[in-house]
């Protein structure tokens, strides 16, 4: 499928995307994160996307999933109030000031943070670190 988007035009997989971003959503919302470290290297690497179409394509896409999520957490008592209110302003303020910074420096340099953070959560993940 072509996609356009601002005049540019993207050859994109929209199967591999729909499966893809299906399989992320699940396991995203089983361990309680956005998706965001599996969403964007599906949508660069996969799709063929540059990183300005993916950051607020992936955010618009993790928004859904992680609604959803947080739903279902919360009929299931999995919800601190408490915790909440103390994020929500955090993250509102971070989605306000992320693409500020990312706005000035090198896409290669957004790319270089990213897999940093990848490799960390990844870490983590595995109980290294």
């Amino acid at each position: 499928m072509i996609v356009e988007f601002w005049g540019h035009e993207f050859k994109v997989n929209i199967l591999l995307g729909g499966i893809g971003g299906f399989l992320i959503a699940v396991v995203s919302s089983m361990f309680g994160f956005g998706g965001g470290p599996f969403m964007v290297p599906l949508m660069t690497i996969g799709l063929g996307l540059p990183m300005y179409v993916v950051v607020g394509s992936s955010l618009l896409a993790i928004f859904f999933n992680t609604l959803m999520g947080s739903v279902r957490h919360f009929q299931f008592g999995n919800f601190d109030l408490l915790f909440f209110l103390v994020m929500f302003p955090a993250a509102i303020l971070g989605g306000f000031i992320g693409p500020q910074i990312a706005k000035r420096i090198s896409p290669l340099m957004v790319k270089r943070i990213a897999a940093a953070g990848l490799a960390i959560l990844a870490l983590n993940l595995l109980g290294v670190y």
